[in-house]
């Protein structure tokens, strides 16, 4: 018997699989460069990629806008960073009031200014302030035109009004755009409300009933409408130079990349396969996954990246089991609520969203849809009766779900274990 831990809030469950029914288990693989963070950081900044040292592309006069990601991304390090980033402008004569940061909101709220703080770090914070970007302020946004796919595209005035854009981030499995980082700090990071749900509308298929893009997903740029439009959104901009870094499932920095803002990328995102992507022959029956434990599963809205990557590793009808203790019950805002509360067929659910499209809506619809396309058990203190018309059935614990599985497809289920579902992406080997 093969057994594996599943984290659960603050505790954990232990699951004990035949080891003849196991396919895979599927984690982050460990990587090490034998260089500190601040090594990795030095090294990518002296060797970009296609592109010069930023310290040979800007000049003394240049006025530099560095866009910074929210506190919501605090797990990407920028006060490690930044400073060193700022070292190459110094070096290149740029004098300070001549750089600002812009942090790229998106959608999200306006920040703190301990928030600001803990971006910039202790230093870098007395000598510059944070702008946080308005998506909602039409007086400081510019137009730009609209891409091929029909998107308009409005981006901050005051990046446009800069001599160079410089992008900072990290880069790591999205479930919309395949990929975070790179381009994203401009849409959806520094453009606006319309041109952003405009972008993220495209994760659903033309054809209404249709319900999700498949190529819409983690891992996928290939066939990507939400990622071709923001790279042709980006390319209006025209951004200098970017650095983003790749983290370790422990939170350390694994590796950093700069450089032009789309090879540059391209090599991140390879760093990325390298330590999430995790190749498995073929899918599953069963697939039990943990968000992660606290904070990742406080609520069901944080969830949604295990979800989605639990479904690469699922066969047609299989049955998925989420080890998420939601102690803050569905989370998200009330349009999410609503998605997941109020309608009582998906294609109603599509019909709402379609009309007046948000990212929240659409995370309460993915989850919905998952309820309606494999049989879905969530292991959870989350009230049954919140996601009911979800098609989602709720358990105590990870012994109830295996039993009630067990009961209805009996017990030779080809499994997969994914106790790092937030973070692990699934690869089906071709051969």
């Amino acid at each position: 018997m093969r057994k594996e831990k599943f984290k659960f809030g603050d505790s954990s469950f232990e699951i004990s699989v035949d080891e003849a029914n196991l396919l895979d288990t599927i984690v982050s693989k460990t990587i090490s460069t034998g260089k500190t963070e601040d090594e990795m950081i030095y090294d990518a900044l002296n060797h970009p990629i296609n592109s010069k040292k930023l310290r040979d592309i800007v000049k003394p006069s240049d006025k530099i806008c560095i866009v910074i990601p929210d506190a919501t991304r605090a797990w990407q390090k920028t006060y490690k960073f930044l400073p060193k980033v700022v070292e190459e402008l110094k070096q290149a004569g740029v004098p300070d009031k001549n750089i600002i940061f812009l942090s790229a909101l998106g959608t999200h709220r306006k920040q703190t200014a301990e928030e600001h703080e803990n971006l910039l770090g202790p230093e870098l914070i007395k000598r510059f302030k944070v702008i946080d970007h308005d998506c909602f302020d039409k007086d400081d946004l510019s137009y730009l035109g609209k891409t091929s796919y029909d998107t308009p595209v409005w981006v901050n005035k005051l990046a446009l009004e800069c001599d160079h854009l410089i992008l900072t981030g990290g880069i790591i499995y999205h479930f919309l755009v395949g990929w975070s980082g790179g381009k994203k700090s401009i849409l959806p990071g520094i453009c606006s409300y319309e041109t952003i749900m405009a972008n993220h509308h495209l994760s659903l298929c033309e054809t209404i009933g249709s319900g999700s893009n498949p190529l819409v997903r983690s891992g996928n740029i290939m066939g990507n409408p939400i990622h071709n439009d923001m790279m042709e959104a980006a390319a209006l901009v025209k951004p200098s130079f970017m650095f983003n870094v790749v983290m370790t499932p422990s939170g350390t920095i694994a590796g950093a990349v700069a450089g032009d803002y789309i090879d540059a990328h391209t090599k991140g995102r390879d760093l990325v396969r390298k330590i999430d992507g995790v190749s498995t022959k073929e899918k599953g029956d069963l697939i039990v996954g943990s968000a992660g434990g606290y904070p990742k599963d406080i609520n069901l809205y944080q969830s949604i990246k295990s979800i989605i990557n639990m479904r690469e590793a699922a066969n047609d009808n299989a049955t998925l089991i989420l080890v998420s203790q939601c102690r803050e019950g569905l989370g998200g805002n009330s349009e999410v609520q609503d998605i997941i509360l109020n309608y009582d067929s998906l294609l109603d659910r599509e019909k709402n969203l379609r009309k007046d499209y948000s990212i929240s809506k659409f995370v309460g619809y993915y989850f919905c849809e998952s309820g309606f396309k494999y049989d879905l058990i969530l292991v959870s203190d989350l009230d049954p009766s919140l996601v009911k018309k979800a098609g989602i059935t709720v358990v105590k614990t990870l012994d109830q779900a295996l039993q009630l599985t067990y009961k209805k497809r009996g017990t030779n289920l080809r499994t997969i274990l994914m106790p790092q579902a937030a973070n692990t992406l699934p690869i089906i080997s071709k051969n």
